[in-house]
Formats: structure tokens, sequence, C-alpha cells
């Protein structure tokens, strides 16, 4: 039985730390826009090569500058191989790379940048195929480069004598193919983005504005029952953000809490009562690209807009929440403050007082709150936090003291960290709710 042709694919990128990437698109973006666009063009070419692997078995590979391994894996996950690309110029940190991927016995290997957004898993496919006929592949790039290279066997000399960063990049590749008598497969030319005048390119493919980027819309998904006495302070501090949309999800309110939202211009839907039901509802209706769970009691920072898009631009992150000031002078309530911030900080474990944040597209691939009649917060962080890290905003939102005033700090305590230990045991969640709200 003949033994498969083993290939190797590795995407030469860089961690996206703001200054030190897409630095000729800073005068245009700033350091941190730019940094986020390097952050999404990568992750949307590993897209691509993902999509590559679901038809053709090949080894990816990501090779990086900046930042170090245990970032990577934060940012891009831990089922990919990362080797740094090492010293040199661009040719001789490639010729590195190529000949790695040869001594581990590949047999045809391939690099890609991530300048390109119009590259694509067909495109990828068939540089592979090209390989079958051919000693080398060229995908090149219209300002002169090119996008990729790809091999069957190790040639130092294509990675010697080059200008790199030029016009002529292609051109002496060739001109050295040549000279060497390697036939050459070719790809069709794409266009990269450099300079300011390309980021149109960007949008064209993600068809979303350079204006968006770090500047996401937010649906602030508030769920209520009976909240009249506290939803007007709420909204009025949710309203500070200008690129925000505000849903309230009323679960069967006596009082005025519909009348006093209404009347404050938030958008408001009624659902069966049930916190998780009403915020899986407010997210169906959300039009931003990020969604903010927010307790009717609990009020915002004033910049918490700023704060949010910057917690999320972070690489690897998947979620996050804010630090908690409970609206309390009992005694004994700030070291619980100090309890949950450390246990937010260090275990990555926020609850719904501290306002949970996370981008659409992530809570819709994750399902969406659990239809759990308690603890549905928890379980939908104990899952995001399996995906990436939870960023914890230092600047915290201000919760009603409500709770603990009612039962009294000991107490309240208490009965929380039991709920927390009977659902690890396995205690049934109609019960546990009941439980809890008999207390």
């Amino acid at each position: 039985m003949a033994t498969a042709v083993r290939g190797r694919l590795i995407i030469f990128t860089r961690y996206p730390e703001p200054g030190k990437t897409k630095t000729r698109l800073i005068p245009a973006l700033g350091p941190e826009r730019a940094a986020i666009l390097q952050q999404r063009m990568t992750e949307h070419t590993l897209a691509q090569a993902q999509l590559r692997q679901v038809s053709s078995p090949i080894d990816l590979e990501v090779r990086f500058t900046g930042g170090n391994v245990g970032l990577m894996r934060s940012w891009l996950g831990h089922d990919l191989a990362y080797r740094s690309q090492g010293k040199g110029d661009l040719g001789q940190r490639m010729a590195q790379a190529f000949q790695s991927a040869f001594r581990a016995g590949m047999q045809r290997v391939v690099i890609v940048g991530i300048d390109c957004p119009d590259l694509d898993a067909i495109i990828l496919g068939k540089a592979f195929q090209e390989l079958q006929q051919h000693d080398l592949v060229l995908g090149p790039a219209t300002d002169g480069g090119y996008y990729l290279i790809g091999l069957r066997q190790f040639v130092p000399k294509l990675f010697q004598g080059i200008t790199w960063s030029t016009d002529r990049v292609w051109e002496q590749t060739i001109a050295i193919a040549r000279q060497h008598s390697l036939s050459v497969g070719s790809l069709p030319p794409l266009d990269d983005i450099d300079r300011p005048e390309d980021l149109a390119i960007w949008e064209r493919v993600s068809q979303s504005s350079i204006a968006q980027l770090g500047n996401e819309k937010i649906s602030i998904i508030i769920p209520v029952l009976n909240e009249a006495a506290a939803i007007a302070q709420t909204l009025t501090a949710a309203q500070r953000a200008t690129n925000a949309e505000i849903i309230v999800v009323d679960g069967g309110s006596q009082d005025e809490t519909v009348a006093i939202a209404q009347s404050l211009g938030a958008k408001v839907i009624t659902t069966a009562p049930g916190r998780a039901q009403q915020m899986n509802a407010g997210a169906k209706v959300a039009t931003g690209e990020v969604l903010l769970f927010l307790h009717g009691d609990t009020l915002l920072p004033a910049d918490f807009a700023t704060q949010i898009q910057q917690a999320l631009i972070s690489p690897g992150v998947i979620a996050g929440a804010f630090a908690l000031s409970i609206n309390s002078a009992l005694p004994g309530i700030r070291l619980i403050e100090r309890l949950v911030n450390w246990r937010s900080r260090y275990g990555q474990m926020p609850y719904g007082d501290q306002a949970m944040f996370l981008r659409a597209k992530t809570f819709q691939q994750m399902g969406g709150f659990a239809d759990l009649p308690i603890m549905e917060d928890f379980e939908l962080m104990q899952r995001l936090k399996q995906k990436g890290a939870i960023a914890i905003v230092p600047e915290p939102v201000i919760t009603s003291g409500r709770r603990w005033a009612r039962l009294g700090v000991l107490r309240t305590t208490l009965l929380n960290q039991l709920i927390i230990l009977a659902y690890f045991l396995g205690v049934p969640r109609d019960r546990l709710a009941r439980w809890y709200r008999s207390h």
C-alpha cells in the first residue's frame, strides 16, 4: 500500500502587539487598530488553512515573531504547532522553516503570509496540486513580491541575494529558479495589504468597515423582573455609550419596570421568566457585534464601552467581565469584594453580577446560555474559559447590596458557596433553584 504524500502548510505571522505590527498602517489606523487588523487577518488566513485541512491531510504550523508560544496558544488555540521564526531576514527565516519541514519528512511544503485576504482554501489546494508537477510554486503579489511559496525539495539559493520588501522579490526568485532549472507552477496574483490605500481590500473581503476595528456596536441585554426601584439608574448609566443599544427583557413584571424602561428609550421585549431564557431571547434580537449581559440593579462605569473594546482586542481573550463593587457599608462587605475580584482575576470565573461580555459570534458558537433555572452564568463561563482567556476589567461595576442587606453578609456568602458546591456535586438544578429562592 502506497504511503500518502506528506505536506505541510506554514503560516508566517506576528503576535499582534500594538506599535510593533503593521507599522506602515499605524499613521492611518493608530497602533491599537493596526494590531487588531493584524489579528483579524491572521485569524482569516488560519481559517482558510483549516478549511483546506478538511479536504486534504496536511500538517499545519504557525511560525511567529513577537510574543511567545504561550501567548500564541492563548490567541489561536492549543491544537496547533507553533515555532518561532528565528533570527535573520525574511529569506533566512523561510529557509529555516523549509529545511525543518523537509528534515521532518515532509514531501511538499508551502509557506504563506497573512497579508492577502483573498488567499483562500481553493488557492491553497491548488498550490499543493502544482507541487505534484513542479519543483516550485509561487503566488505573486501585485506589488512585486509573493504571498505564497511552495517547494518539494529544499533549495537554499531561492532565499539568497533577494532584496526583500521590494517590488523585485518575485522577479528575482523566478530568475534564480531558471538558473537552477527548476520548474515553476503559478497561482493567481493577489493584492496584499501594506499601505493605507490597501485597506479597501480588507473591507471588501471581510465585508466590514475599517472604522469598525476596535469600535464594535455593543448590545446591552438586561433581564428584569420587578426592577422598578433600580432600572432607571441602571439604564441611565448604560446610555452613556454612543455605539450601543439597550434591550430590556422582561420576565413578567407586575410593577412599573416596563413603563420606566420604555420611557427611557430602551427596547423592551417580553418572555417567560427565567434569566437564561430572557438573556437568550435578548441575544436573538440584538444587532451588536458585542453582547453585554447586565443585571437590572447594576451600574456600569462611565467608560465601559472603551474598556470592553480594549479587553476583547487582546489576543486569546474570548470573553470578559468587570471587577465588582457592592453598594453597601455592611461590615465585611469590602472583604467579599476583594474575594470576588481575586476569584475573577485568578480563577477566571466572574459571575453575572459582574456584567459578562463577549462577541455575538462567540455567544452563538457556544450555543448561548444553557436553559437552567440557576447557575446559567457559571455554566457558560466554565465553557468559555476552556476556549480562551477571560478578561477582567479593573474598573468595577456597582451592584446593589440589597441581597447582602436582606440575609446578612455571612449568610449570603455561605449560601452562595453552598450552591456552588451542590452544583459540582450534581444536585438537580431545579432543587438548587428552589433552595436558593426559599432563602
